[in-house]
């Protein structure tokens, strides 16, 4: 967050102008909106209709995924097809695991991604590694060798890069030298991104994302303090992984995004949704909306003097607060009853993230640990989950004061304070999906939606699958055609499993861990006039 000395006003963090085709990233561009197809990339036609509904319905930039060179090939018929078609859109390839693809893929696409937790790293085992710095540089001279060959391809065709970092696909390496954490994300980032600096390459986006809102916001923050530091100006793509589907995968994201926005982080955006992708275009239209309404918010004389990080935590107990048919409830994790007397209650005016801050920093100098609950009547879900970001993240207050109890705790469930609900992480899919995810999703939350503080993750394939284990209690992943593997937390403990019994063999699994409780009596009633049980 930087802000203006004379006027107090937020700003947004300036970076320099990234070229995506003909798609303007960074500088003085607008948000940019992306998304990605969910097709078999292999399959032309059927890309080629996914990304013009994109284009039409308002994408800037559309990703593909490219697992080998069959696909980095079919980008060609893909990228000459849409041209055919009238359509400019430029094309991303996203890369996993295999460099091949993406040297022959930059002559294709307009950007390419790559991630540097499995880029030249195998997949993590999530095993103790003793590294000296011998060792370490010596694994440090074996990324900048597989590296080189795409940066000075990328250079040379004018093609740009996101080295886009994933909380779920960390290294081995990374996560033993600095943890699996907001710090090892920027530090898988910045080893890639010293490579293309040294080779003088300029045109990369950097990403940090996370399936939780609260390690992906610290995440951004702490590269944005690592590029002023450096006197870097790289634009950052922004997006909360796995987000889910519905209100709260839109909660979720806009918690994450609104952070960050209304502090002046952020060139362009991704909501992932487990949903059809041009799904995903109209909330992340409300959300540049409103991001754009509070750009130059501010509050004097309150100046932010901790740039890009978050104040000190107060001393949270986790009740929750709500409006309900026009009264506040206040209550513990407990459920019980608070004195009204004994909390403050604050309704913001203009720049909400801005005026709490001031409020909480005047609270601890006073030592005043009394209670802080924040009442703000938004328009929408997607305001709230953006207003709320940074102030529920941060952990500044105890509570909320919104519109709905349903609100109020999926606000609170989105920054992980207090858990009411089965927590899903759910992938939005592409091309390397190896079953419906859609239904599977469905069928999986009916069944399991009842139990509070368990997480479920359901992800398409392997490739962010086991790191995003280590955020949930129990994970189904697809692992080939028809098969699924299961986990508890990062240890996968059935492999290859019928598709057609995965969810039941899902639930015996969270039944043998003790985290099963029966279905409330309402709702097995209904799942027995027709739905899955």
């Amino acid at each position: 967050m930087q802000y203006c000395e004379s006027t107090h006003q937020t700003i947004r963090f300036k970076t320099r102008e990234v070229k995506v085709g003909g798609v303007g990233i960074g500088g003085n561009n607008p948000i940019r909106i992306q998304s990605m197809t969910t097709s078999n990339t292999r399959d032309i036609q059927a890309t080629i209709e996914q990304i013009i509904r994109l284009a039409d319905a308002g994408c800037d930039i559309a990703r593909v995924t490219v697992q080998g060179k069959k696909e980095a090939e079919s980008c060609e018929g893909i990228k000459n097809g849409l041209i055919k078609r009238g359509y400019q859109i430029p094309l991303v390839a996203d890369i996993h695991f295999y460099p091949p693809a993406a040297l022959l893929v930059a002559e294709f696409a307009d950007k390419v991604r790559i991630n540097p937790g499995n880029f030249v790293d195998r997949r993590a085992s999530f095993q103790v590694i003793e590294y000296d710095d011998a060792s370490y540089a010596l694994e440090l001279a074996k990324i900048e060798e597989a590296v080189t060959p795409l940066v000075e391809k990328c250079k040379r065709l004018k093609k740009a890069m996101r080295i886009g970092t994933n909380h779920g696909s960390l290294s081995d390496r990374i996560m033993n030298r600095f943890g699996d954490s907001p710090h090892g994300m920027v530090e898988s980032a910045l080893e890639f991104a010293r490579i293309c600096r040294k080779l003088d390459y300029h045109d990369f986006v950097f990403s940090m994302k996370a399936s939780n809102p609260v390690v992906m916001i610290h995440a951004y923050r702490l590269l944005a303090a690592h590029m002023k530091q450096l006197g870097w100006d790289y634009p950052l793509h922004l997006g909360v992984t796995e987000a889910g589907e519905g209100e709260e995968g839109r909660i979720k994201s806009a918690m994450g995004l609104g952070a960050l926005l209304l502090d002046g982080l952020g060139d362009t955006i991704r909501i992932s949704l487990t949903e059809d992708p041009w799904e995903e275009i109209v909330p992340c239209k409300r959300v540049i909306e409103y991001a754009t309404h509070a750009t130059g918010k501010g509050i004097a004389p309150f100046t932010e003097r901790r740039n890009f990080t978050h104040l000190k935590k107060r001393d949270v107990v986790y009740p929750l607060y709500f409006n309900e048919n026009g009264t506040i409830v206040c209550q513990n994790e407990n459920d019980i009853p608070l004195d009204p007397n004994s909390w403050i209650l604050f309704r913001p005016q203009i720049s909400p993230v801005h005026e709490v801050r001031a409020l909480v920093e005047q609270l601890i100098a006073d030592q005043d640990k009394r209670p802080l609950v924040v009442e703000m009547d938004l328009p929408d879900s997607i305001a709230a989950g953006m207003e709320f970001g940074a102030i529920l993240c941060d952990k500044l207050v105890e509570g909320v004061a919104v519109k709905s109890q349903k609100l109020g705790e999926q606000l609170l469930q989105a920054a992980r304070m207090r858990m009411t609900k089965t927590e899903f992480i759910s992938c939005p899919g592409c091309g390397r999906t190896l079953f419906d995810l859609q239904e599977v999703s469905r069928r999986i939350r009916e069944q399991t939606s009842h139990l509070p503080g368990v997480k479920i993750a359901i992800m398409g394939c392997i490739v962010n699958g086991p790191g995003e284990m280590a955020d949930a209690d129990f994970g189904y992943v697809g692992s080939k055609p028809g098969k699924i593997d299961l986990y508890i937390g990062k240890q996968c403990v059935h492999k290859d499993v019928d598709h057609a019994d995965a969810v039941e063999r899902l639930i015996d699994l969270i039944r043998s861990q003790g985290k099963w409780t029966p279905l409330p009596a309402l709702a097995s009633s209904l799942l027995g006039e027709g739905g899955i049980c």
